[in-house]
């Protein structure tokens, strides 16, 4: 196993990425056919809009590749984060579902739902999931846009600025002394005592069904990317939390560009780096601790097992950096320096970040296969979700 440390950051090849055809173990995590239903769905509903991608040329001379693009998903409607593509969508498949059931009804579209026709029926429901703020949000607002009951377990190192945006759409925050998974674990314990139908965008060997459908939404941003790229990118930086969207990336673009699908590298804060602890075992691993970092969003200690299926041969690299990086991405992006303005909270900078740090390092870029002909693809996962945490962590990133 090739492993390289620089710039404080560590980067593990992983041994058994193949970039052999798509198969029925990829599929268990993200069936193509599924997530294209998806696709459809999500483009049909009345507030969609396709997300900017965004040059940075300056970021790409320093690299010395070709290009580098930016999919800004914190355009993404009103929640400003990629997760509005899942969670919401869930909810809005499992109370069509619950509906046709219940009522003998052939066929429920959203509009239906969100027109309060079976509020009756819905109103029982009670959607629930464990976040770090933006899954929940995406599924508090996909609750009352679609007519049910919510309930969002938060670690305690969640801002209560992200609590009360939870809060603005109605639902009720259950404060979990303990880290992300535990928060996991006891929104899952209580659904089940409770009667509550779980939300999650990870998974585990007994609950797949609805993080293959979170994940099917996510497909959409890749989607887009292909459509607006002239070329399809050579190499994918995508953050991990639980690894879901990493899952999709590698899922989407290995389905639609078989042999020639990019290099799919993940990107960790250094405090919770699951994915490649994972990748180091060859099997799924778990990450104790608080799992401390700004990177918030990515501070998970276990990969999702339905994730795992598509990234056991689909990542190709794992790269887990300390926060300082997304910080420096944070100013970099805010002030244009990069080549263009962006605003980009501290998930959503992950990306960015990596390259910098890559950028001081010409050896292990050549590790990656980055050269003047490569086209790099990042995505933007979110934007200023917490307003006043991204102005004070803006404001150290400066003072660096």
């Amino acid at each position: 196993m090739s492993v390289a440390d620089f710039q404080g950051c560590t980067l593990i090849a992983n041994p058994s990425a193949d970039a052999g055809s798509y198969g029925e173990a990829e599929r268990v995590g993200f069936d193509p056919s599924t997530a294209e239903i998806a696709r459809a769905e999500l483009k049909g509903w009345r507030d969609y809009a396709v997300t900017p991608l965004v040059e940075l040329p300056v970021l790409a001379d320093r690299l010395g590749v070709r290009q580098v693009a930016v999919k800004d998903e914190g355009a993404r409607t009103d929640l400003g984060s990629f997760k509005a593509l899942g969670g919401a969508y869930a909810i809005c498949q499992h109370l069509r579902s619950y509906v046709e059931q219940g009522a003998g009804v052939a066929h429920v579209s959203a509009d239906d739902l969100e027109n309060g026709l079976y509020s009756d029926l819905t109103q029982a429901v009670v959607a629930t999931c464990a976040s770090d703020g933006n899954h929940g949000r995406s599924v508090a607002w996909g609750a009352r846009r679609f007519g049910c009951g919510c309930v969002v377990y938060l670690p305690r190192s969640v801002s209560s600025r992200r609590a009360e945006a939870i809060e603005a759409y109605g639902a009720q925050v259950v404060w979990v002394d303990g880290n992300y998974d535990d928060a996991v674990r006891l929104a899952a314990e209580d659904a089940q005592r409770l009667g509550r139908t779980v939300i999650a965008d990870t998974s585990s060997p007994a609950y797949q069904a609805v993080p293959r459908q979170v994940m099917a939404g996510y497909s959409l941003l890749f989607e887009e990317a292909l459509d607006q790229l002239e070329r399809a990118p050579s190499h994918v930086f995508v953050q991990v939390g639980c690894g879901a969207l990493a899952a999709v990336a590698a899922g989407y673009l290995w389905a639609r560009l078989g042999f020639e699908r990019p290099k799919i590298i993940a990107v960790e804060p250094v405090n919770a780096a699951c994915l490649l602890e994972t990748v180091r075992e060859g099997e799924l691993a778990i990450v104790g601790g608080e799992h401390e970092t700004i990177m918030g969003g990515l501070a998970c200690g276990e990969v999702s097992y339905i994730a795992w299926q598509v990234l056991r041969r689909g990542l190709d690299y794992a790269l887990a950096m300390p926060d300082e990086f997304a910080l420096q991405a944070m100013v970099a992006l805010a002030d244009g320096s990069l080549g263009h303005r962006l605003t980009a909270g501290e998930t959503g900078a992950a990306g960015v970040g990596a390259l910098l740090a890559l950028a001081q390092d010409a050896s292990t870029r050549q590790a990656l296969g980055l050269t003047d002909e490569s086209r790099v693809l990042l995505v933007i996962t979110e934007g200023a979700t917490d307003p006043d945490l991204y102005a004070r962590l803006l404001a150290a990133g400066a003072l660096q």
